[in-house]
């Protein structure tokens, strides 16, 4: 992981700026795309996994920014800007919102010091989110979010880049912990398919970063024990609350989903 002093390397792959290059941005180099193309060339489909997942994310700030009092996110593992952010969607619909943004990579950090020039309700803290007391208790965390309120804690496909040793577990447990009732947690993560393209996928992400875990739906639940699962549950990430104007209804009834569209699933969750 990358330090908060680290340069931009642009010989090593970046899970954020492959992220980027899938979703259409400019923010990466040769090596990312080239770890992109695969997913487009060898994978094809997979990239709605990516379009899927934020879909989603931007649904669930606006639910929580519209439907309850919480005011202030905190984003991990939020990799690099792209249409519709978090700050964007919340202060959207709530102006007041406060967002804290948390990544490694320093080209986000780069970013969001641009981003602070426009908004001042808004900080990207260079910070592992797999230590979770380092980023709460982070000045930068500090200067805008008042744990004392309730939290909404997005973890939105960051927890399947964190392996079993890494105790994903103890990631969410921590912030659950330390974040008052009525908190909420939106998390999207890989889900097995027990299908071919689950099998490559994950092999290709092991083999390039070392990292990429599939969970089952039991597996990514487990992930969330003492929290409330709001409806509809653990379902896949274009099925989780979709708009009514959703692609998914605009011919006038239900589409079956691809298998990609299959292999991402979204949740809410409330601390009680």
């Amino acid at each position: 992981m990358t330090d908060e002093g680290s340069s931009i390397d642009p010989t090593t792959p970046s899970i954020a700026r492959v992220y980027d290059y899938l979703l259409g941005g400019k923010d990466n180099y040769a090596v990312d795309r080239e770890i992109g193309d695969v997913f487009k060339r060898d994978l094809p489909g997979s990239v709605a996994i990516a379009f899927a997942n934020r879909a989603a994310l931007i649904r669930a700030i606006a639910q929580i920014a519209t439907t309850t009092d919480v005011r202030q996110f905190v984003d991990l593992g939020s990799g690099l800007p792209t249409a519709d952010n978090v700050h964007q969607v919340a202060q959207r619909h709530a102006p007041e919102s406060r967002v804290v943004y948390v990544d490694t990579d320093p080209q986000v950090l780069v970013h969001g010091r641009a981003l602070l020039e426009q908004n001042d309700r808004t900080r990207v803290v260079m910070a592992d989110v797999r230590n979770p007391a380092d980023v709460r208790t982070h000045p930068g965390t500090l200067e805008l979010i008042d744990f004392d309120r309730p939290v909404a804690v997005v973890l939105s496909a960051v927890l399947h880049h964190v392996n079993d040793d890494e105790d994903p577990a103890g990631i969410v447990r921590h912030w659950r912990d330390h974040v008052p009732c009525g908190s909420y947690f939106f998390v999207s993560h890989f889900r097995s398919g027990d299908n071919p393209e689950t099998e490559e996928a994950e092999r290709t992400l092991q083999r390039t970063f070392g990292r990429g875990r599939w969970r089952t739906d039991a597996e990514i639940a487990a992930l969330l024990e003492g929290l409330d699962i709001l409806e509809p549950g653990i379902v896949p990430a274009p099925l989780w609350r979709p708009d009514t104007a959703d692609s998914l209804w605009s011919d006038g009834g239900e589409r079956e989903l691809t298998v990609w569209e299959r292999l991402i699933v979204a949740a809410l969750a409330r601390k009680p």
